[in-house]
Parts: C-alpha cells; sequence; structure tokens
C-alpha cells in the first residue's frame, strides 16, 4: 500500500541493511509482511521458515501484490537473498531503529496489561506526532524486529510491546528496540511452570527490559507490586532513572481514586504532585494503575500531560480485553464483556472485582476457562478463584476445562451454573442461561478457547445467521 510519505525501504536498502544481494528487477516497499494472507500491494514479503516454509508462499505473496521478497534461496521474482531470513529481519529492524535518528522509543513489558498499556501509549504517541507502534501482539522474537522493520525514517515516538514466556527472551529483544523509556506493569503468577523459582524467576525476567535501555533511561515501575523493590535495583543497576505508579502518596503518578460511571470511569490522580481528574472508558481498579503508567511513558518520551489525559480517555478497550458491547437477542438485551484473550490469576481477579462493582439491570454471570502456564500450583491457583467469585457477588458461573474443574468444585451449587471438560462444551449452556438484562463477561487464556464462547454468546443477537441453539 503506497504511503505519501514515500516508499519505506528500497530493494537497495534492504540488501544494504540485511547484508544480502539484490535479484531481479529493483523494487520499493511500502510495508513489511510475514503472511501472505496479509500481503498488501507493495509490501516486502519475508519469507520465514517455521512449521511451513515461507518460501512456499512466495506466489500468493507476489500474487496479492508484495513488491519484493526476503529469501533465503533463489525465487521468481524481484528478491533479496540472505543466509537466514529471520536473520535479516532482525538487521532490517536494527537498521530501521538506527535511520530514524529523532524517534524517542518506548517498551512495555508486564504478567498483566501490556498489551492495552502500549496500545494506550500509542494512542497518546499519535495525538503528538508522527508515531509507530506495535500491533495486536507483536511481542515476540518475529513481532519486535517486525515491529522495527516496518517503523518510518521520520518517525518522531515509538512504542514496542515485549513478553516472554522464558528467561533470556527479553534481553536481546531490549538491545534490539534500545528505548528511552521502558515499563513494567506488573509482575504475577505468569508462565512460573517455565521457572524453577516461580514468581521471583519472573520478576527477573521482566527486569531484562532494562538491558537494552538507553543511558539514563526511565524505568517506569508498579510500586503496588510485591517485586517493586527487586525491579527497582534491577533498573538502578542498569543505570535506569525509576519513577514509580501506584497507590502510595510517594509515588511519582498516584492513582488516589477510580470512581465507576455511566460510560467508564472517573480517575483522580496525582501526577508529581498536581492533581488530576479525567474520564477513561474502561472500569476496574487495574484501569487506574494502568492510567498511571501510561501517563509516565508519555511524560519520558516528551508527550503533554494534557496530550496524555486526552488519550486516555479516547482510548476504548480492546477486543478480547475488556471490550463491552450490548447483545440485541431475541427476548431482549444484554451486556457482553470480552475478556476472552488472555487470563492469569492476577487479571483473573481484576476482572472479577472490576465486574462485581459494574451496576446491571439481571446478573452477573461469567464464563471462564482455563489459565495456563501456571505450573505445578495451577489447581490451587484455579480454587482460590472462587474467593474472588465470591467477594464480587457473581451470580452464576459456568467452567470449562480440567483445570477450571477445581474452581467448579470450590464453589456453592447455588452458584455453579455449569461445568464442561472444553469451551466449545460450555458455549451452548452459557448462550441457553442468559436472559435480557443480564451482563456475562467470558475470560480465558487464548489457547483454552475462551473465544468460542463469546462467539456463541454473539451468535444470540437477533437476525445473527448464527445458530440460536447454542451449538458451536
Amino acid at each position: 500500500m503506497t504511503d505519501a510519505r514515500g516508499p519505506l525501504w528500497t530493494a537497495d536498502d534492504i540488501a544494504r541493511a540485511v547484508g544480502g544481494r539484490r535479484e531481479g528487477a529493483a523494487f520499493e516497499a511500502y510495508g513489511v509482511s510475514i503472511d501472505s494472507r496479509t500481503v498488501e500491494p507493495g509490501d516486502l514479503f519475508v519469507a520465514l521458515g517455521g512449521v511451513r516454509d515461507g518460501h512456499e508462499f512466495i506466489p500468493a505473496a507476489m500474487a496479492a501484490g508484495a513488491g519484493g521478497a526476503l529469501v533465503s534461496r533463489p525465487v521468481a521474482g524481484p528478491q533479496v537473498i540472505v543466509d537466514d531470513t529471520l536473520k535479516g529481519l532482525e538487521r532490517l529492524g536494527a537498521a530501521a531503529r538506527d535511520r530514524a535518528v529523532h524517534a524517542r522509543r518506548g517498551a512495555v513489558t508486564g504478567s498483566v496489561g501490556k498489551t492495552s498499556v502500549t496500545q494506550a501509549i500509542r494512542v497518546g504517541l499519535a495525538l503528538a506526532g508522527r508515531a509507530h507502534s506495535s500491533v495486536k501482539s507483536y511481542n515476540n522474537h518475529i513481532g519486535v524486529p517486525l515491529t522495527l522493520a516496518r517503523m518510518p525514517a521520520d518517525t518522531e515516538r515509538a512504542v514496542f510491546e515485549i513478553g516472554m514466556n522464558h528467561a533470556d527472551e527479553i534481553r536481546p529483544l531490549s538491545r534490539m528496540v534500545r528505548p528511552h523509556a521502558a515499563a513494567i506493569t506488573t509482575v504475577g503468577p505468569v508462565h512460573t511452570e517455565n521457572f524453577p523459582d516461580g514468581e521471583a524467576g519472573v520478576a527477573r525476567a521482566k527486569a531484562e527490559i532494562f538491558a537494552g535501555l538507553e543511558p539514563g533511561g526511565a524505568a517506569v515501575l508498579n510500586a503496588d507490586n510485591v517485586w517493586f523493590d527487586l525491579l527497582r535495583r534491577e533498573a538502578e543497576q542498569a543505570g535506569a532513572r525509576v519513577v514509580a505508579f501506584g497507590s502510595d502518596e510517594t509515588c511519582d503518578a498516584r492513582l488516589v481514586d477510580i470512581v465507576r460511571t455511566e460510560a467508564g470511569s472517573r480517575i483522580e490522580a496525582r501526577l508529581h504532585g498536581r492533581a488530576l481528574s479525567f474520564p477513561i472508558r474502561q472500569t476496574g481498579f487495574h484501569w487506574g494503575l494502568n492510567c498511571m503508567a501510561v501517563l509516565l511513558m508519555l511524560e519520558a518520551l516528551d508527550v503533554d500531560l494534557d496530550v496524555g489525559v486526552a488519550a486516555l480517555a479516547a482510548f476504548e478497550p480492546l477486543e478480547g480485553r475488556g471490550a463491552e458491547r450490548t447483545i440485541t437477542a431475541a427476548g431482549g438485551p444484554f451486556v457482553l464483556i470480552d475478556e476472552s484473550y488472555n487470563a492469569n490469576p492476577v487479571s483473573m481477579s481484576a476482572a472479577l472485582r472490576a465486574f462485581g462493582a459494574r451496576p446491571t439491570e439481571g446478573r452477573r454471570i461469567v464464563a471462564l476457562t482455563d489459565m495456563l502456564e501456571l505450573g505445578p500450583r495451577a489447581a490451587e491457583f484455579h480454587a482460590d478463584l472462587a474467593r474472588d467469585v465470591q467477594a464480587a457477588g457473581i451470580d452464576l458461573v459456568f467452567c470449562a476445562g480440567p483445570l477450571m474443574k477445581s474452581l467448579a468444585d470450590a464453589l456453592p451449587s447455588t452458584r455453579l451454573g455449569g461445568y464442561a471438560e472444553s469451551a466449545a462444551e460450555l458455549a451452548p449452556h452459557v448462550a441457553r442461561a442468559v436472559a435480557p438484562g443480564d451482563a456475562v463477561m467470558v475470560k480465558g487464556s487464548n489457547g483454552s478457547k475462551a473465544s468460542m464462547v463469546v462467539s456463541a454468546l454473539a451468535a444470540l443477537a437477533a437476525g445473527s445467521t448464527g445458530d440460536r441453539g447454542g451449538r458451536v
């Protein structure tokens, strides 16, 4: 897709950046793609290895309008040949970083909220000038260099999401991005099955984000998190300037209160002692802390406070991460809250707390699927959710998956709506149970297919072509 700002790369630019050899006709690239199904006209298609060799999809990419390809063996059409296409993508990303000489870069990680915080920062950066950011959850060893490679040379500010499942994954990505500011939203029991020392190992892995921080860069940390002192030490050892957010009076960005409103919430806060009050479209105490992290990151990236506040007021909940809609079913409307993209004990507890605080005409119903990658304490973490369910005053709970069986067993029969071994089996039960005026929240790890329950409920909309009988 052409851009008024000119091509992102020329074929010769690419060849120089990756240390490769151009073959065939010269070309210009206006984007970079790794998926032939989403190629847009003018893209550079990078043929990565994997379960399927990316070279197999070059004809489809060219048919979709790709301008050229980055390959490790000769193919038909315009191309740049390198020994290893992933390393070539990394080099292209590094070249994009180095040529955007005026860009201030931010990076975000954390056990909970990193995508939402990253995307909220993106809104602020876009309001402030020429901005670039991660799309979706492009936060791994492919997504980060891909996001860098897509960054235009005249970018003024950029933000990158960085994730991990194991130790030593964030460090090389941080060194690739070289952020001027790095935030850790929080640390919790996520991916603990991959860490012998549990949550402490997760905290140290998250602290790897400081490895690439530019000298004197800002480390934005959650002072309410139990691992704050460890993270602060790691940040200071890396030469970072620590700024904290949380509920304590000593925090640089202090959340004073978050008040539920008809349109979302109102944040009461203090930034470096200055009183702030502004609306957001989200609910839940965790979103108050997210806002504090966003404001500190935007400040570190030279964005004015009034722009940051406007960005937070405009930011919509993301699909699968709290997006809310009214489903007008044949019998009457109900509210569906989609939290189906991810779940862990921290985010599940926060979501239940926020859901319990929202007003509703009917019942509060939750459909929960397994939280994954929790290690030997997984069953315990699931059973412990019974306390959160009770504290939130949830009326009916539907559970799916072998791990959620622990929660189902811990709930009183009057509160358990039903249990099934999978989301697909649970979906019709939830669809049949919902009534006009109810509010329904669906949450679970992406791998446990909570989105199938969302789809079944959305299909209840009057006039939908979905099966209202609830089969999925």
